[in-house]
């Protein structure tokens, strides 16, 4: 018998709309590279940053989704948010005012 897997087609919507905001991050800075971290109920976080120091962030609803739109964006997906993936984050003033806010309890 044949193999069969159902393909959820809101999940798939999901996944390619995902990867068209990763695709368009990526062309926007560059290139990007990324890091997908599970966050509970909540789903999983996917993380960019782009070959000039941008980032941002992206939620999906499951992990699953998350690793689907990544792969179909074609970026380079990292395991870890190590240092070395960290160091290519360039952070600016508004960033630097807000870590240091928070922890002055502002």
């Amino acid at each position: 018998m044949a193999d069969t897997q159902q393909v959820d087609p809101k999940a798939e919507r999901k996944a390619a709309k995902l990867a068209h905001q990763i695709s368009a991050f990526a062309k926007a800075h560059g290139g990007a590279e990324g890091q997908v971290a599970y966050i509970g109920e909540r789903g999983a976080r996917i993380v960019l940053v782009g070959e000039d120091g941008g980032w941002g962030d992206l939620v999906a609803p499951t992990y699953a989704i998350a690793e689907q739109a990544v792969q179909k964006a074609g970026i380079t997906v990292h395991e870890f948010f190590d240092g070395e993936f960290a160091a290519k984050v360039k952070t600016g003033p508004y960033e630097w005012k807000r870590m240091a806010g928070i922890q002055i309890g502002g």
